[in-house]
């Protein structure tokens, strides 16, 4: 299952099947096990989904669509939202105490924003390309669809450590939405209906989760309309998953850690 899986990611990802790596163990994805589901926005293009002090929010892309919103998450009513330039694409996003920081696919631009009202409060640069965001408490976790994700010193948002994620010992690129859960990296896989759990000591890929079920509930036929955005309540200790156009938004169970 792991060589398949190794070949399925690397088809995915325009390169040639890697060969069978030896490993301590496989890894079978697990198959998500959905509890609940609420109304999502088809319209909201998701790069980004988090829940801060109990409350959603949520950010889009698409150069003159991309937005920030507060969401009401059991109707998925928008109660608040701040517009991006028409000429950014927008992509994730992360609350550090009483602000959220954003990111842009392109240009190395990201913005700072106060919670709750979302009321645009500062900006920062950064090298490359800008795809998800999080933090572990200590700092700001930043994809760009490469295999090495950035940590960032949340006060002055410079690199303070790099960390390469692979699968079966090779590097796994398309790492987009990022969460932080128990102590594991959650990284969507562009493309994929995979989402990888991700150690965050050593970058290795602890584990495979299939959105599968959710993917056969939605029933989208857009090939843009893949699984993209990850959500933990922290205090409630449920997950939420969506994805781009998607018409529900689910909470599925959390994933057991390794013995």
């Amino acid at each position: 299952m792991r060589a398949l899986l190794l070949a399925a990611l690397a088809a995915l990802q325009g390169a040639a099947a890697p060969a069978p790596v030896a490993t301590p163990a496989p890894i079978t994805p697990e198959p998500a096990r959905i509890l609940a589901s609420y109304p999502h926005d088809t319209s909201a293009f998701t790069e980004g989904l988090l829940i801060d002090r109990g409350t959603l929010y949520e950010s889009t892309g698409r150069e003159g669509q991309s937005d920030i919103r507060r969401v009401d998450l059991t109707s998925g009513r928008v109660l608040a939202r701040a517009k991006l330039p028409p000429a950014l694409f927008g992509e994730g996003i992360v609350a550090w105490r009483n602000d959220l920081f954003s990111v842009t696919w392109h240009g190395g631009q990201g913005f700072r924003w106060s919670l709750p009202a979302l009321k645009r409060s500062g900006g920062f640069r950064y090298d490359g390309e800008g795809w998800a965001m999080t933090e572990d408490g200590r700092n700001l976790i930043l994809s760009d669809g490469t295999p090495v994700l950035r940590y960032l010193d949340p006060k002055t948002q410079k690199v303070v450590r790099r960390l390469t994620v692979t699968l079966g010992g090779r590097p796994l690129e398309r790492l987009n939405e990022l969460e932080y859960v128990d102590g594991e990296i959650l990284a969507n896989i562009w493309m994929t209906r995979y989402i990888v759990r991700i150690d965050p000591a050593d970058g290795h890929v602890r584990g495979v989760i299939d959105l599968a079920p959710l993917i056969a509930q939605v029933g989208t036929t857009d090939r843009d309309s893949v699984p993209n955005g990850i959500a933990y309540d922290r205090a409630a200790h449920k997950l939420y998953v969506t994805g781009k156009n998607w018409p529900r938004l689910f909470e599925i169970a959390r994933p057991q850690r390794p013995s």
